[in-house]
Order: structure tokens, then sequence, then C-alpha cells
């Protein structure tokens, strides 16, 4: 058995469905959308790599025996929550991603958080978390801060023995996955919409009784009255004389 079919049957036996990525790379090798042939599976519409994901043993089997693909694992489906710690692509001694999680952990005083880790071809490191029950996270870049992505529902990650430039992913330490930290969760979770709000209509007394019923008809007929080349001086007049009634 090939060390890449190895690692696509793990990741299903862990109940994370998988799918081929293109060999040595990190693109789908599945087709796209705008080239989709609409035979086979996608015979009704194009199936998107999310969904054409399986834990099917036969089915891995099968695409893996045709090409050293690469292992996707659609982060979505397998209610994962991925945390993508980067290294600086220029190669500089800026902060890494994992630094900058550290800087985030102490500012929120926690500690940074042990689960499964694997660490990446780049010499980065992606930590796996359970998402929580009744939550929808997506993706995200940045949000947690510098070089710190995370892969949710539309994700996906390589899963450990897949290879980049000669370089395997691999786990490193206990393999045990931690439920995503309520207070990463807070700061992950898409912002609630707000709920729409109605200025009230507040109804507008006659101020003044009589006198300003008085003034306000005589000010509404000048207005009304008033000839061409002459409106808006006379509206603006009359809206004045009016005003020192409104409450």
């Amino acid at each position: 058995m090939s060390t890449l079919l190895h690692a696509a049957l793990a990741a299903a036996q862990r109940g994370w469905p998988v799918f081929p990525l293109r060999p040595v790379g990190k693109r789908p090798a599945l087709h796209p959308e705008t080239r989709c042939p609409r035979t086979g599976a996608c015979a009704s519409g194009h199936v998107t790599w999310e969904r054409r994901a399986t834990t099917d043993a036969d089915r891995i089997r099968a695409a893996w025996s045709a090409g050293d693909w690469n292992v996707g694992l659609a982060t979505g489906p397998a209610r994962l929550v991925v945390v993508d710690l980067d290294k600086p692509k220029d190669g500089t001694d800026a902060p890494d991603g994992a630094a900058n999680l550290l800087a985030l952990c102490e500012r929120a005083g926690q500690p940074v958080p042990a689960t499964r880790t694997v660490r990446t071809a780049s010499g980065g490191t992606h930590l796996y978390f359970s998402a929580p029950d009744g939550t929808h996270l997506r993706n995200t870049a940045g949000a947690l801060g510098s070089l710190i992505d995370t892969r949710a529902q539309g994700g996906y990650v390589l899963a450990p023995g897949s290879v980049i430039n000669g370089r395997p992913y691999r786990v490193e330490g206990p393999a045990l996955i931690r439920p995503l930290p309520g207070w990463l969760l807070e700061r992950l979770a898409p912002p609630r919409p707000r709920p729409a709000t109605v200025t009230p209509v507040v109804p507008l007394p006659r101020a003044g009784g009589r006198l300003a019923t008085v003034v306000l008809d005589r000010e509404t007929a000048k207005a009304r009255q008033a000839g061409e080349g002459s409106r808006n001086a006379t509206l603006l007049a009359c809206v004045r004389a009016a005003g020192r009634f409104v409450a």
C-alpha cells in the first residue's frame, strides 16, 4: 500500500472525508465547475470537491490507485477547525504565526491550546480542533493575527502524509483532538446581524393652541399663492414664521 493511500485511509477511518489533490501540490485534482463535463457524478450538476470528499474505503482505493495524489481533508464535513500557523513567505525574521498566537493567548490571559498538531512542509503548524456543535464557522485569513488562518466550512488542509517539495506533513506529539476553546470561538464566530431598528413616529403637538393654528394656516396660504420667481424666498419666510411654534 502506498504511503499516500495509507494516509487517505487513515484520515477516513477517523471519520474525516478526503479527496485527491494534485501530486506534490495543494490544488484539487478534481475538475472545476468551469470545465465540468456534466457526466458521471456531475450528470445532474457540478459536484464540488467538498461534496465529493468521502470516507468510503473502496472509493478511496479506486481514486488513489490512479495516481500519487496528495490528500485533501475537507474540514467542514469532518467537523474540524484547523488553525494554520504559517511562516513568513519572504524568509524574514518577522514573528511567525506561532509567535503571533502566543502573543494573542498572553493578551487574552489564556494558555496556548494543546491539541493534535501537524507540522507542515513549510515548517508551519496546523492545530486541529473539533468544531463545537451548532456552529457554522467559515474560513478566515488573519482574523486571529498575522500569519494565522483557519479552515472550517468550505475549506480543506493537506492531511498528514501529503508531500510538498519533498517534505511531508507529519503529526507531532499526541494525536488527541481538543474542542475549539470558547475564547477562540468568540473571535472566529461571524458577527450576528443587528436587528432592524424602526424609528418611532412621535405625534407632534399643535404647540401654541389656537394662535399656532392661525399662523400655520396663514403662512400655508402665503406659500401657495407665491408667484413665479419668489416661491423659494416666500416658503423660507413662511417656515421661519411657523417654526417658532414647533415644540
